[in-house]
């Protein structure tokens, strides 16, 4: 049967566009595709296929390639001569890495499907599939992603579930036209704030995380569904907590002085900043206090506020407060604090 489809294939020469051989116990990609010069669609999943064929190479044409539930176990480096290729389904094969370089061909690939493979790691060369739009691996074995992913300028969304993801590059800010994030079974502590960032996200689900608290700003989204269940979110139980006095180290009252007098645009701080990159570089990670509005560089006090969810948005069952990541400067400050914003405590 094999045989008699692809011979079939074969006689229609450069007008054959599309060949189907799904299901049909191959275990060797054909090298008589090399015959098919015009080929569009090559679709090949359910089979037992090991490795692809050298010849797949001169599919220059093709467009769109299946070798979905097959025995591959990486991404081969022929496949960066598909220059056409826009649609990629590599999910259920055994596929722990990419070759070197098979990114660099791939640059009008749309769509990537790696679901169910054995990837523990995605290389940083994934950056440059500029046209991708949607990139879904579930049921991996990622510990992390690289930032390089977060310059996917195109990427609509993103799947990444049933993984092993500790956290989130704070670089996924720059991921502009993301509209659909999906985290589901993983290990994440904490969402990066640059996630607040995300404009046009539409669809966040983080269940079955280990998250307690979101970003500050998060409320601002504009998401129409958002999933939170199974993680371990702050509730609204205020306990007793001893107050401490304030006492700031000998960088943090300078560094506090120097950014809070860049904020007024003092002439002479301004000029002998310049003279000083590692002062550049410590105060680059500084962070804006809630109350006050002042820069503080340590995490002084963290706080959480709950807030509740904008009601367009469609969110899990019995979500009544969203609690948002608050930073407070001083004990100063967080005595005037409002009546929804609490101290985190160790209970």
């Amino acid at each position: 049967m094999t045989e008699r489809l692809l011979v079939r294939a074969l006689k229609g020469g450069k007008d054959t566009k599309i060949v189907t051989l799904n299901g049909k116990e191959i275990t060797k990609m054909p090298s008589a595709l090399s015959k098919l010069p015009g080929l569009k669609t090559l679709d090949l999943q359910n089979n037992q296929i090991r490795k692809v064929c050298p010849e797949i190479s001169t599919l220059t044409q093709l467009t769109a390639l299946n070798l979905g539930n097959n025995l591959l176990e990486e991404i081969p480096e022929e496949m960066k001569y598909l220059t056409s290729l826009k649609k990629l389904h590599l999910f259920g094969n055994k596929i722990c890495k990419f070759a070197p370089g098979v990114c660099g061909g791939l640059q009008h690939l749309i769509l990537l499907n790696l679901n169910n493979n054995r990837l523990t790691w995605i290389p940083q060369e994934v950056s440059r599939l500029k046209s991708l739009v949607i990139l879904s691996i579930n049921h991996n074995q990622l510990a992390s992603i690289p930032k390089e992913l977060c310059f996917l300028e195109n990427l609509s969304e993103l799947q990444l579930s049933y993984n092993r993801l500790l956290s989130l590059p704070e670089e996924i800010k720059f991921l502009k036209k993301l509209q659909k994030l999906v985290l589901i079974r993983n290990n994440i502590e904490v969402l990066p704030e640059g996630l607040r960032d995300l404009q046009n996200l539409r669809i966040l689900d983080i269940a079955g995380n280990i998250i307690q608290i979101l970003p500050s700003g998060f409320q601002n989204l504009k998401l129409r569904e958002f999933y939170c269940e199974g993680n371990p979110l702050f509730l609204k139980k205020p306990v007793n907590a001893i107050q401490q006095e304030d006492a700031w180290s000998l960088q943090e009252i300078t560094s506090r002085f120097i950014m809070n007098e860049l904020e007024g645009k003092s002439p002479f701080i301004m000029q002998a900043i310049q003279r000083h990159p590692q002062v550049r570089n410590i105060i680059s990670q500084r962070r804006k206090c809630a109350i006050c509005g002042k820069y503080f560089l340590t995490i002084w006090l963290e706080c959480v506020e709950f807030v509740p969810p904008p009601k367009n948005w469609k969110i899990s069952r019995n979500l009544k407060l969203v609690p948002l990541r608050i930073l407070i400067c001083s004990y100063k400050c967080f005595n005037k604090r409002g009546p929804n914003l609490f101290g985190i405590a160790q209970v």
